[in-house]
Protein backbone atom coordinates (compact mmCIF):
# COMPACT_ATOMS: atom_id res chain seq x y z
CA UNK A 1 0.00 0.00 0.00
CA UNK A 2 2.67 2.33 0.98
CA UNK A 3 4.62 1.46 -2.56
CA UNK A 4 1.37 2.63 -4.58
CA UNK A 5 1.09 5.96 -2.46
CA UNK A 6 4.41 7.15 -2.58
CA UNK A 7 3.99 6.36 -6.60
CA UNK A 8 1.00 8.37 -6.92
CA UNK A 9 2.51 11.33 -4.91
CA UNK A 10 6.01 10.82 -6.86
CA UNK A 11 4.03 11.35 -10.18
CA UNK A 12 1.90 13.50 -9.24
CA UNK A 13 4.96 15.96 -8.02
CA UNK A 14 6.72 15.36 -11.24
CA UNK A 15 2.62 16.08 -13.01
CA UNK A 16 2.74 19.23 -11.08
CA UNK A 17 6.62 20.53 -11.82
CA UNK A 18 5.81 19.92 -15.67
CA UNK A 19 3.23 22.07 -14.97
CA UNK A 20 4.65 25.28 -13.73
CA UNK A 21 7.59 24.64 -16.01
CA UNK A 22 5.37 24.74 -18.41
CA UNK A 23 3.29 27.83 -17.45
CA UNK A 24 6.16 30.10 -17.10
CA UNK A 25 7.45 28.99 -20.13
CA UNK A 26 4.29 30.20 -21.64
CA UNK A 27 4.63 33.48 -19.92
CA UNK A 28 8.26 34.29 -20.44
CA UNK A 29 8.57 32.97 -24.01
CA UNK A 30 5.23 33.90 -25.53
CA UNK A 31 5.38 36.55 -27.98
CA UNK A 32 2.35 39.18 -27.37
CA UNK A 33 0.23 40.08 -30.78
CA UNK A 34 0.42 43.29 -31.82
CA UNK A 35 -3.32 44.33 -31.66
CA UNK A 36 -3.92 46.61 -34.88
CA UNK A 37 -2.75 43.63 -36.71
CA UNK A 38 -5.15 41.05 -35.20
CA UNK A 39 -8.12 44.45 -35.63
CA UNK A 40 -7.16 44.47 -39.60
CA UNK A 41 -6.77 40.93 -39.72
CA UNK A 42 -10.71 40.88 -38.74
CA UNK A 43 -11.73 42.83 -41.26
CA UNK A 44 -9.57 41.70 -44.27
CA UNK A 45 -11.78 39.32 -46.39
CA UNK A 46 -9.69 36.04 -45.44
CA UNK A 47 -9.02 34.85 -49.46
CA UNK A 48 -5.34 34.87 -48.73
CA UNK A 49 -4.42 35.15 -52.60
CA UNK A 50 -1.32 37.02 -52.08
CA UNK A 51 -2.63 39.73 -54.67
CA UNK A 52 -1.58 42.50 -52.22
CA UNK A 53 1.70 41.24 -52.58
CA UNK A 54 2.27 39.18 -49.45
CA UNK A 55 1.74 35.79 -47.74
CA UNK A 56 -1.85 36.14 -47.23
CA UNK A 57 -3.88 38.67 -45.33
CA UNK A 58 -2.11 37.53 -41.67
CA UNK A 59 1.36 38.59 -43.67
CA UNK A 60 -0.53 42.21 -44.84
CA UNK A 61 -2.06 42.67 -41.65
CA UNK A 62 1.12 42.48 -40.39
CA UNK A 63 3.14 44.58 -42.46
CA UNK A 64 0.39 47.29 -42.32
CA UNK A 65 0.51 47.53 -38.45
CA UNK A 66 4.40 47.43 -38.42
CA UNK A 67 5.48 49.54 -41.58
CA UNK A 68 3.85 52.50 -41.90
CA UNK A 69 4.71 53.01 -45.43
CA UNK A 70 2.52 49.77 -46.57
CA UNK A 71 -0.59 51.48 -48.50
CA UNK A 72 -3.80 50.57 -46.86
CA UNK A 73 -5.02 49.88 -50.55
CA UNK A 74 -3.73 46.89 -51.86
CA UNK A 75 -6.38 43.97 -50.91
CA UNK A 76 -7.98 43.57 -54.79
CA UNK A 77 -10.77 41.10 -52.97
CA UNK A 78 -11.92 44.07 -50.06
CA UNK A 79 -11.45 47.25 -52.74
CA UNK A 80 -12.23 50.53 -50.77
CA UNK A 81 -14.46 49.62 -48.41
CA UNK A 82 -11.45 47.43 -46.96
CA UNK A 83 -9.11 50.26 -47.27
CA UNK A 84 -11.48 52.83 -45.48
CA UNK A 85 -11.31 50.09 -42.30
CA UNK A 86 -7.97 49.66 -42.28
CA UNK A 87 -7.13 53.43 -42.73
CA UNK A 88 -9.52 53.70 -39.57
CA UNK A 89 -8.11 51.23 -37.42
CA UNK A 90 -4.36 53.41 -37.97
CA UNK A 91 -5.37 56.46 -37.86
CA UNK A 92 -4.50 57.14 -41.27
CA UNK A 93 -6.97 58.51 -44.59
CA UNK A 94 -8.00 55.58 -46.53
CA UNK A 95 -6.25 55.40 -50.49
CA UNK A 96 -8.66 54.45 -53.64
CA UNK A 97 -8.39 51.02 -54.59
CA UNK A 98 -7.39 50.32 -58.45
CA UNK A 99 -9.98 47.67 -59.98
CA UNK A 100 -8.33 44.96 -61.14
CA UNK A 101 -9.70 41.70 -63.11
CA UNK A 102 -8.14 38.78 -64.88
CA UNK A 103 -7.75 38.45 -68.53
CA UNK A 104 -7.19 35.13 -70.64
CA UNK A 105 -4.18 36.33 -72.85
CA UNK A 106 -5.37 33.74 -75.73
CA UNK A 107 -8.69 34.50 -78.41
CA UNK A 108 -7.32 30.75 -79.63
CA UNK A 109 -11.32 29.56 -80.01
CA UNK A 110 -12.42 26.17 -81.52
CA UNK A 111 -12.71 28.22 -84.73
CA UNK A 112 -9.82 30.05 -84.83
CA UNK A 113 -7.25 27.86 -83.60
CA UNK A 114 -5.90 24.56 -86.24
CA UNK A 115 -6.60 21.29 -84.22
CA UNK A 116 -3.61 18.52 -85.07
CA UNK A 117 -4.85 15.88 -83.01
CA UNK A 118 -8.38 14.97 -80.62
CA UNK A 119 -7.16 14.84 -77.09
CA UNK A 120 -8.42 11.99 -74.85
CA UNK A 121 -6.07 12.00 -71.86
CA UNK A 122 -7.06 13.14 -68.39
CA UNK A 123 -9.34 16.56 -68.68
CA UNK A 124 -6.81 19.13 -67.08
CA UNK A 125 -4.80 21.79 -68.59
CA UNK A 126 -2.20 20.92 -67.05
CA UNK A 127 -2.11 17.14 -68.15
CA UNK A 128 -2.79 18.53 -71.77
CA UNK A 129 0.03 21.15 -71.51
CA UNK A 130 2.04 18.51 -71.49
CA UNK A 131 0.79 15.82 -74.13
CA UNK A 132 0.73 17.00 -77.21
CA UNK A 133 -1.07 20.63 -75.98
CA UNK A 134 -4.17 19.08 -75.94
CA UNK A 135 -4.15 18.62 -79.46
CA UNK A 136 -3.84 22.48 -80.33
CA UNK A 137 -1.85 23.44 -83.41
CA UNK A 138 -1.06 26.71 -81.32
CA UNK A 139 1.74 25.53 -78.48
CA UNK A 140 0.92 29.10 -76.39
CA UNK A 141 -2.73 28.96 -76.51
CA UNK A 142 -5.29 28.34 -73.95
CA UNK A 143 -6.20 23.99 -73.98
CA UNK A 144 -9.74 24.94 -72.44
CA UNK A 145 -10.28 22.28 -69.90
CA UNK A 146 -10.90 24.57 -67.19
CA UNK A 147 -8.57 24.36 -64.47
CA UNK A 148 -8.64 28.46 -63.94
CA UNK A 149 -12.73 28.00 -63.56
CA UNK A 150 -12.27 25.12 -60.92
CA UNK A 151 -9.56 27.70 -59.33
CA UNK A 152 -11.96 30.70 -59.20
CA UNK A 153 -14.07 30.85 -56.25
CA UNK A 154 -16.70 33.53 -57.29
CA UNK A 155 -17.56 31.84 -60.51
CA UNK A 156 -16.14 34.77 -62.38
CA UNK A 157 -14.67 32.49 -65.51
CA UNK A 158 -15.77 29.66 -68.25
CA UNK A 159 -14.83 27.80 -70.80
CA UNK A 160 -16.22 29.11 -74.57
CA UNK A 161 -15.94 27.36 -77.28
CA UNK A 162 -12.56 25.86 -76.00
CA UNK A 163 -11.11 29.03 -74.05
CA UNK A 164 -11.12 30.55 -71.03
CA UNK A 165 -13.35 33.57 -70.91
CA UNK A 166 -13.59 36.13 -67.73
CA UNK A 167 -16.46 37.76 -66.26
CA UNK A 168 -14.74 41.49 -65.31
CA UNK A 169 -18.17 42.59 -63.41
CA UNK A 170 -17.84 39.23 -61.51
CA UNK A 171 -13.80 38.98 -61.02
CA UNK A 172 -12.21 40.02 -57.73
CA UNK A 173 -9.08 39.83 -58.71
CA UNK A 174 -7.32 37.72 -56.17
CA UNK A 175 -5.22 35.81 -58.94
CA UNK A 176 -5.95 32.29 -58.16
CA UNK A 177 -6.81 31.76 -62.03
CA UNK A 178 -3.55 33.36 -62.81
CA UNK A 179 -1.27 30.68 -60.04
CA UNK A 180 -3.82 27.79 -61.88
CA UNK A 181 -2.72 28.16 -65.00
CA UNK A 182 -0.25 25.75 -66.22
CA UNK A 183 0.80 27.93 -69.18
CA UNK A 184 0.89 31.57 -67.15
CA UNK A 185 -1.81 32.62 -69.87
CA UNK A 186 -3.61 34.96 -67.23
CA UNK A 187 -2.67 38.09 -66.06
CA UNK A 188 -4.26 40.46 -63.42
CA UNK A 189 -4.46 44.45 -64.75
CA UNK A 190 -5.96 47.48 -63.89
CA UNK A 191 -9.34 47.50 -65.71
CA UNK A 192 -8.16 50.54 -67.52
CA UNK A 193 -5.01 49.21 -68.94
CA UNK A 194 -5.39 47.18 -72.16
CA UNK A 195 -4.42 43.70 -72.47
CA UNK A 196 -2.60 42.03 -75.59
CA UNK A 197 -4.55 38.36 -75.75
CA UNK A 198 -1.84 36.47 -77.17
CA UNK A 199 1.46 35.13 -76.12
CA UNK A 200 2.58 33.41 -79.41
CA UNK A 201 6.21 34.38 -80.24
CA UNK A 202 6.87 33.31 -83.29
CA UNK A 203 6.76 35.01 -86.41
CA UNK A 204 3.74 36.27 -88.21
CA UNK A 205 3.24 34.13 -90.88
CA UNK A 206 4.11 30.90 -88.66
CA UNK A 207 1.45 32.13 -85.69
CA UNK A 208 -1.42 32.53 -88.61
CA UNK A 209 -0.64 29.25 -89.58
CA UNK A 210 -2.17 27.88 -86.30
CA UNK A 211 -4.50 30.78 -84.98
CA UNK A 212 -6.42 33.24 -86.78
CA UNK A 213 -6.53 35.25 -83.99
CA UNK A 214 -2.81 36.23 -82.74
CA UNK A 215 -0.42 38.41 -82.80
CA UNK A 216 1.90 38.82 -85.57
CA UNK A 217 3.95 41.42 -84.90
CA UNK A 218 3.09 44.01 -87.07
CA UNK A 219 4.22 47.21 -84.78
CA UNK A 220 0.62 48.79 -85.53
CA UNK A 221 0.17 49.28 -81.99
CA UNK A 222 2.78 50.06 -80.96
CA UNK A 223 3.08 53.05 -83.50
CA UNK A 224 -0.55 54.34 -82.43
CA UNK A 225 0.31 54.41 -78.99
CA UNK A 226 1.11 58.26 -78.10
CA UNK A 227 2.50 57.24 -74.63
CA UNK A 228 5.42 54.67 -76.02
CA UNK A 229 3.47 52.26 -73.69
CA UNK A 230 3.40 49.33 -76.38
CA UNK A 231 6.59 47.67 -76.90
CA UNK A 232 6.94 44.52 -78.85
CA UNK A 233 8.67 41.57 -76.46
CA UNK A 234 9.86 38.37 -78.06
CA UNK A 235 7.84 38.96 -81.18
CA UNK A 236 4.32 39.74 -79.11
CA UNK A 237 2.88 43.26 -78.43
CA UNK A 238 3.03 43.92 -74.85
CA UNK A 239 1.77 47.23 -73.00
CA UNK A 240 3.56 48.67 -70.16
CA UNK A 241 0.93 49.23 -66.71
CA UNK A 242 3.59 52.20 -65.89
CA UNK A 243 3.55 54.02 -68.94
CA UNK A 244 -0.32 53.38 -70.24
CA UNK A 245 -2.83 55.90 -70.13
CA UNK A 246 -5.63 54.12 -71.23
CA UNK A 247 -6.18 55.89 -73.99
CA UNK A 248 -7.20 53.28 -76.34
CA UNK A 249 -5.18 53.89 -79.54
CA UNK A 250 -3.22 50.33 -79.74
CA UNK A 251 -7.13 48.71 -79.42
CA UNK A 252 -8.29 51.16 -82.41
CA UNK A 253 -4.69 50.00 -84.80
CA UNK A 254 -5.00 46.35 -83.91
CA UNK A 255 -6.12 45.32 -87.41
CA UNK A 256 -6.96 41.20 -85.93
CA UNK A 257 -8.66 42.34 -82.51
CA UNK A 258 -5.72 40.93 -80.08
CA UNK A 259 -5.64 44.09 -77.94
CA UNK A 260 -8.58 44.16 -75.71
CA UNK A 261 -10.08 46.56 -73.42
CA UNK A 262 -13.50 46.79 -71.65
Amino acid sequence: MNLILHAVLLFGGIGLLLGIGLGLAAHFMSVKENEKAVAILSELPGANCGACGFSGCAGYAKALAESPGVRNNLCPVGGDAVAEQIAAILGTTAAKTVKKTARVRCRGSEECRVRLADYEGVQTCRAASVLYNGGSGCAFGCTGFGDCVAACEVGAITVREGVAVVDESLCVACGKCKDACPKRLITVTPLTTPTVLCRNPDKGPATKAVCKAGCVGCRLCEKACPAGAVVMENGVARVSRSKCTGCGACVTACRLGVIYLN
